[in-house]
């Protein structure tokens, strides 16, 4: 008796069944069903990209949604002016080479013009949301797919997958719609527009298992490298003209890889030797922290520093 390449992936794979899919294919089936369903309902999409990647591993499963057309959305990119380097040059060969339109809403742009100003601390991450509600606004956009966990923080634990926000781009735990299966509600009044989120049911280890089985490349930044660091707060922030470091803090040189990126002056490297995708998974899958919770001062401002944020408009 012969068993079929598909039935022997299967009882490989633990479903014991050629009809059931991978763990890693339900997720991925999940995210392409989101990405055509507000293709479908709305008129004006969006997807916030930054080059991190989650953002990459977003505009990933958007291309194979839609392939082999265009993705039918433009990308949205809130440039704090204090990002790591090697992440936007990634960013802009990214753009380039998929041919797709990049919007740029500019916190920089907003302090020369005296609507925002520098915070004491020098992070520039809580200074996003205003201008990313206006180019919301301004560019008429009625959903916007953020990378956004549930792992990640408990904010995002408890947010939809449609989030819908009121016209001032805030969002209110309490107008939560039930989301039932694979069904759901992209209704919205005038003004009012919805964040998507994709890859709400992944893991951190559930995108780095991914992105190893696509070969999709990344930043160099999240693999371990040599980089001179400060100690603050209990995190290891990247020495420069942003952030740091401060009297009394001295600069080291460590080996150390990213988890997530945003702003420098805020986000921490941790200790690691992982130089490849296999020692990079090895490691996540023993870590007792989360990635944010390990690597981003802007998170510990209070309690419930992310969901301020998200009431407000954040991401």
């Amino acid at each position: 008796m012969t068993t079929s390449v598909t039935s022997a992936a299967a009882v490989e794979g633990g479903t014991g069944s050629p009809y059931a899919l991978s763990h890693l294919d339900a997720l991925e089936s999940e995210a392409v069903h989101i990405f055509r369903e507000v293709a479908g309902e709305f008129e004006r999409p969006v997807i916030l990209f930054s080059g991190g990647k989650d953002s990459i591993l977003m505009l990933h499963l958007a291309l194979k949604a839609f392939a082999p057309a265009a993705v039918p959305f433009s990308l949205l990119h809130v440039d704090t002016g204090h990002n790591f380097p090697e992440v936007l040059d990634y960013r802009d060969r990214t753009v380039e080479k998929h041919g797709l339109r990049l919007h740029v809403a500019s916190v920089q742009d907003y302090i020369d013009r005296g609507v925002l100003k520098e915070r004491p601390d020098g992070t520039r991450n809580p200074l996003q949301t205003l201008p990313l509600t206006e180019k919301i606004q301004a560019e008429k956009f009625d959903a916007v797919f953020g990378g956004g966990r549930r792992d990640e923080e408990k904010a995002r634990a408890k947010e939809r997958v449609f989030s819908l926000r009121d016209e001032f781009s805030q969002w209110d735990p309490r107008r939560q719609r039930p989301e039932l299966w694979n069904l759901y509600n992209g209704r919205h009044a005038p003004g009012e527009h919805v964040r998507v989120f994709p890859l709400s049911n992944w893991t951190e280890l559930d995108v780095w298992q991914y992105i190893a089985r696509e070969g999709i490349e990344l930043p160099a930044i999240y693999y371990a490298h040599e980089r001179e660091v400060f100690a603050r707060s209990g995190m290891w922030l990247t020495a420069g003209e942003w952030g740091g470091p401060k009297d009394g803090e001295s600069v080291e040189k460590r080996r150390v890889r990213y988890r997530t990126v945003g702003d420098m002056s805020c986000t921490g490297a941790v200790d690691s030797d992982a130089d490849s995708i296999e020692k990079v998974i090895a490691e996540i899958a023993v870590s007792r922290l989360t990635e944010r919770g390990a690597t981003r001062a802007d998170d510990k401002m209070s309690e419930a520093a992310m969901e301020d944020r998200k009431r407000e408009g954040y991401f």
